[in-house]
């Protein structure tokens, strides 16, 4: 949250080269308070899974939020119940005519496929596209990431030689953007994916400014319009445990899966993964909802937002 100072206090440009957040007393009297609304488009099949380490994630933070589920409808889920998703869910046809300050798209594991060759790809083509009018800073983790790049972009995908999968050291790049205070010089995120984005691609678009990036794993963090599109292309929301589910569920189908990369102590799969990257992974959320979301929202999502000013 921000730090409310008097507007001609000497320290406060000093706070400001310091990515310190701070509210002059004119902007603070002014200010209007709301939950906030964000919406979490569900790709993974292990809805409920994923449903809790994000909501962890989206928790740590003083804000109060109010979030809602969103499954597409030209997809069959087989991994989670109908009465879950009845419950719990609802459909772009039933949502498109909301606005929301924030938004969530997750990854999926359909990477093999092109991205056409997806059963609902034309419907996450309007929902991507929706989101330029009726939300104001999304989230594209994993493969939505790499989705998104190449649907807004071009920047296509490629598949690597072996699995990116486990934990990788990334450097910030850029620490003048407020997604990334707080954060160390050097920090640790999962991946778990067969395909990337070059990192020489996204560096090579104007449009996109990499906050972070790993020698190993590639470009991990990248940000466009002032913040507005947001894309993530590891798994900063993971738990400890969810690469040791991965692992030893390919395991069991006698695929050809090596270890999470610096995941388990001394590389044994008996001895319980150290948990490394919650605290960036929760300071990423929050500098989002609080830098992206809260401070850029309009107050009345339901008149006229000047998007294109954000």
């Amino acid at each position: 949250m921000p730090i409310k100072i008097q507007s001609d206090l000497p320290v406060r440009e000093i706070l400001e080269e310091e990515n310190i957040f701070v509210m002059d007393e004119n902007r603070a009297l002014h200010q209007d308070i709301r939950p906030i609304e964000i919406l979490i488009l569900n790709l993974m099949p292990l809805k409920e899974d994923t449903e809790l380490q994000l909501l962890r994630s989206l928790s740590n933070t003083p804000l109060q939020v109010n979030v809602s589920f969103m499954t597409v409808e030209s997809h069959e889920a087989t991994h989670t119940s109908k009465s879950h998703l009845n419950n719990f869910y609802e459909t772009f046809s039933a949502l498109k005519d909301k606005r929301y300050d924030g938004m969530i798209i997750t990854g999926a594991p359909v990477e093999h496929l092109e991205f056409e060759e997806v059963d609902y790809w034309e419907e996450l083509v309007r929902i991507m596209d929706w989101t330029q009018s009726h939300v104001t800073s999304t989230i594209f983790l994993c493969w939505s990431a790499q989705a998104s790049l190449y649907h807004f972009y071009g920047l296509k995908k490629r598949r690597l030689d072996h699995k990116m999968f486990g934990l990788f050291p990334h450097r910030v790049r850029n620490r003048k953007i407020p997604l990334v205070r707080g954060f160390d010089d050097e920090f640790l995120a999962p991946h778990s994916r067969h395909t990337e984005v070059s990192a020489e691609d996204i560096h090579n678009c104007r449009e996109l400014t990499v906050l972070a990036e790993s020698d190993e794993a590639g470009v991990f963090l990248v940000m466009a319009q002032n913040g507005r599109r947001i894309f993530v292309m590891g798994h900063p929301e993971y738990d400890r445990i969810t690469l040791d589910g991965e692992y030893r569920r390919d395991k069991g189908k006698g695929l050809d899966i090596a270890l999470p990369k610096g995941y388990y102590p001394d590389d044994d799969p008996q001895k319980k993964p150290l948990l490394l990257w919650r605290a960036h992974a929760n300071n990423l959320y929050t500098n989002w909802l609080n830098y992206y979301v809260y401070q850029s929202t309009p107050y009345d999502l339901y008149g006229v937002p000047d998007f294109s000013a954000l």
